[in-house]
């Protein structure tokens, strides 16, 4: 997809702070009915805060979205946001993990981190991760907006867990969505206030690396067979460049019922 100006004015952010906002790109009904869902997934599940710093002791987490019913297939492919990702690693990227985080008040800061700090690579490095947070409610510095230091995507080691670290509050309203180099140090805010902050952890990763969440699965086959093609691609059926993800040098997409007709990189020539 040729990139315009927006989407290559986004990526300059990114390249530059690490980090930049998408705006109201999120219609408000598409808000709404993932909150509602959310809602209600808490009620029957029985969802509890953890009992760790990391995910919060007064913080409400749904993993595996995908797996949870049809509404959340419209998140991972939204056409504002996917084009972002796509330009930070390529459009062979996978979905590494879809998640919600409700920070309830009273919640303490989480500790500032980088998502790819568990992998063994040297930093600086090429961007392997390429993480959003679509904002459900208005994020604000009080009720607990994700906190970044600027820059240090760039960093040659990761910080210290636990230390602190100056950092700014990524503020916005309700229906925009933050995008980050997954080499960006950040981390939950505080909820000083009574309200809730209720977040979308819609993330990616590049196709030769790994998903934090193990897509294949944690989604049952009869759900990902009614995925569009994009979505089954993002969620690892398919190959990466001709090679990364084969099964006998067939397409990975043949388990769904779909043709696994492929020319893998070894018969190109």
């Amino acid at each position: 997809m040729p990139e315009s100006d927006g989407i290559r004015e986004h990526l300059r952010r990114i390249e530059d702070q690490g980090y930049t906002v998408l705006e109201g790109v999120v219609a408000p009904d598409l808000v709404d009915a993932l909150l509602a869902d959310l809602d209600r997934m808490v009620a029957e599940r029985d969802v509890r805060p953890s009992k760790n710093d990391f995910e919060g002791r007064s913080t409400y987490r749904v993993y595996n979205l995908l797996a949870r019913g049809r509404l959340w297939e419209q998140v991972p492919v939204h056409p504002a946001v996917l084009p972002i990702a796509e330009g930070v690693l390529d459009d062979g990227l996978l979905i590494s993990s879809l998640s919600s985080i409700d920070i309830r008040g009273g919640e303490a800061a989480q500790p500032i981190h980088a998502d790819d700090q568990l992998i063994p690579l040297d930093k600086p490095h090429r961007p392997i991760v390429c993480n959003t947070m679509w904002a459900l409610t208005d994020f604000t510095e009080a009720n607990g907006a994700t906190r970044l230091v600027p820059g240090t995507h760039k960093a040659d080691a990761d910080p210290e867990y636990g230390r602190h670290y100056d950092s700014i509050a990524a503020e916005m309203p309700k229906g925009s969505v933050l995008v980050w180099n997954g080499s960006l140090w950040h981390g939950g805010g505080a909820n000083r206030t009574g309200e809730r902050r209720v977040g979308i952890a819609m993330n990616y990763c590049a196709g030769f690396i790994r998903q934090q969440e193990n897509q294949q699965l944690g989604i049952p086959v009869e759900i990902a067979r009614c995925f569009d093609e994009r979505l089954k691609r993002l969620v690892g059926y398919g190959i990466y460049r001709g090679l990364i993800g084969h099964i006998d040098k067939t397409d990975p997409i043949a388990a769904l019922g779909e043709s696994g007709d492929v020319r893998v990189v070894w018969d190109r020539g």
